[in-house]
């Protein structure tokens, strides 16, 4: 709650405003009565000369009432939507701040889930919440202060069903918030099965797995029916409750209230107002339902968000110092990485082991190896996607760890062999680093990157919406596109992990040939098994298990006959094979 209270405490001025027509409603509400007393008495008194005056001074009191209730109303509940908003903000801005190993943990679609219905809940507790809380009190105090100047016996009387009340709900309290939260734990599990199920539907629909994927929403789904069903069962037992007990207040009232009458202990006035005091309490009696159900479902909810937001940041500390030109020098020193230790798995299974590279600025490194071997580890790593479990990533002699985040990867980029596109234009998934970029810019990275032939076949050219995921397009054309990314991003040492693996050899060789020619004299560092990509690197090396078995020049791999020279015979073979088929 701490969190909360201090974004309450931010709009501090806004909620004393709103409470104070709070105040005038009540003060306005507690007047009607007094007044119906005063002309009652009258009546009883056969003296009728003024009773116009009180219908007007009932009619203004009431208009004036509704002016104030609503703008208390509007006052907090807008409250309650600015604090939502923020609160929104604040946990997307803290979500980008976490490190890959949070998201490797927890399901998008419970993030979702937490980022709308969750903060929905929230926005209810402290607008709604807020104003029920403050007003059951109030109209309480009010009310039963001048019920107590009218009788105190009665008063006492009336109140015996109300506190039998209140000590039977605190129970029910109890197991609606414990219900309320396995229910928004649930709701999440189902968000997060539906958005997985949509953002893999091609995966689903190619194993024809549709009738296990709704086998699935359907037990998700019962769950959380089942928890609903008893949340709101619980709810259901607070409105009958605070029914009756009015009830039978309102009964005792009558006989107790009519004994006084006829003894002629109590005006019929009194009694009258005492009645209408006592049906004030009506709805902020029955509102207290609603404020439990409101409060222990935003309690609920603020846990949720709360475990997001006790995640630690990822460490992107390191000193603002003199924005230097990057020259691009390289260097893995004693590198070990192991992604159950990242995980807090514990086991012991490294991707990288005593990991060591030095790269000149300006040359080229081409990693190669086989599946798992760690090659696209030893990338991730320049851009503190990961850190590694030992050793030091350095760049200009600088470890990378003491650069601010935003300029190591402002020069460091990457286009990975899986591309991640946007549902958006193809011209701005191109221009997604540099959103400044002009048109010439981003077509001549597409042209480089090999798309010059694709974007002629496409309805609209660069405008074209490539969809979810970019399912308007083939898995070459993607990687393409996250290549034309880089271009235009324009860092000064490219990382290039395998992404022209979905290409055939000609197109291939094509786009090689002209990222040479753009890449020339800037730090390139190449992933890839195809020696078309890697040959003219400056230096390679090979890795297995880990850990660098060879390293040389393309000719030196060569001529030492171990693991790349396997490599590049078994691709010849293919090669000769492809050219029979």
């Amino acid at each position: 709650m701490t969190r909360l209270l201090a974004y309450i405490r931010r709009l501090w001025l806004r909620y004393a405003l709103g409470l104070l027509c709070l105040l005038a409603t009540a003060t306005l509400a507690m007047a009607i009565p007094f007044l119906v007393r005063l002309a009652v008495n009258r009546i009883a008194a056969h003296r009728v000369e003024h009773l116009g005056r009180y219908a007007f001074l009932i009619s203004a009191a009431a208009l004036a009432m509704g002016v104030t209730r609503w703008a208390s109303r509007a006052i907090i509940f807008n409250c309650g939507r600015e604090i939502e908003y923020r609160l929104r903000n604040d946990l997307f801005a803290h979500l980008s701040t976490l490190g890959t190993d949070f998201y490797q943990r927890t399901r998008i679609g419970d993030l979702m889930s937490r980022l709308v219905n969750d903060l929905t809940a929230i926005r209810l507790m402290v607008g709604l919440g807020v104003l029920t809380v403050v007003n059951t009190p109030l109209y309480y105090v009010y009310a039963l202060a001048i019920m107590l100047t009218l009788n105190l016996r009665l008063t006492a009387a009336a109140l015996v069903p109300y506190i039998a009340l209140f000590a039977s709900i605190k129970g029910l309290s109890r197991g609606l918030m414990e219900r309320t939260l396995k229910m928004q734990q649930h709701l999440g599990a189902i968000a997060a099965n539906v958005q997985e199920g949509m953002a893999g539907i091609h995966v689903v629909k190619a194993y024809t797995l549709e009738q296990r994927q709704a086998e699935r929403f359907e037990r998700l789904n019962a769950d959380y029916n089942r928890q609903a069903l008893a949340a709101a069962r619980l709810r259901g037992m607070l409105n009958p409750l605070f029914q009756g007990a009015n009830a039978v207040s309102l009964m005792i009232v009558l006989f107790y209230g009519g004994h006084l009458v006829r003894a002629s202990r109590m005006s019929i006035g009194d009694l009258v107002a005492f009645m209408g005091y006592l049906g004030l309490l009506t709805w902020p009696t029955m509102s207290l339902g609603w404020m439990i159900s409101i409060w222990q479902r935003g309690r609920a909810c603020l846990k949720r968000i709360e475990e997001i937001f006790a995640a630690p940041p990822f460490a992107a500390a390191g000193v603002e110092g003199p924005s230097a030109p990057v020259g691009g020098a390289l260097e893995w020193a004693g590198v070990s990485f192991c992604y159950d230790a990242a995980a807090g798995a514990g086991r012991a299974a490294p991707a990288l082991s005593g990991v060591s590279v030095r790269l000149a600025a300006g040359t080229k490194l081409a990693i190669v190896g086989p599946t798992g071997a760690g090659k696209s580890t030893m990338v991730k790593l320049l851009t503190r996607l990961i850190e590694p479990s030992a050793g030091r990533v350095l760049l200009d002699g600088r470890d990378i760890r003491e650069l601010p985040l935003k300029r190591l990867r402002r020069a460091v980029g990457m286009a990975p062999q899986e591309a991640t596109l946007f549902s958006d234009t193809l011209a701005r998934n191109v221009s997604f680093g540099r959103p400044e970029a002009s048109r010439e810019e981003v077509a001549e990275a597409a042209r480089l990157a090999g798309l010059a032939t694709d974007l002629a076949g496409l309805p609209n050219g660069l405008e074209t919406m490539v969809g979810q995921r970019g399912i308007a397009l083939s898995g070459g054309q993607q990687q393409r596109v996250a290549l034309a990314r880089l271009l235009t991003y324009d860092p000064a040492v490219v990382v290039l992990d395998d992404p022209l693996s979905s290409l055939d050899a000609e197109t291939e060789r094509q786009v090689l040939e002209q990222l040479a020619r753009r890449l020339k004299g800037r730090t390139t560092v190449v992933v890839s098994n195809r020696v078309a990509a890697v040959r003219d690197a400056d230096l390679i090396v090979v890795l297995e298990r880990g850990r660098i078995v060879d390293r040389g020049s393309h000719a030196e791999l060569l001529a030492r006959g171990g693991l790349y020279a396997r490599l590049f015979q078994r691709q010849l073979l293919e090669q000769e094979l492809e050219q029979y088929r």
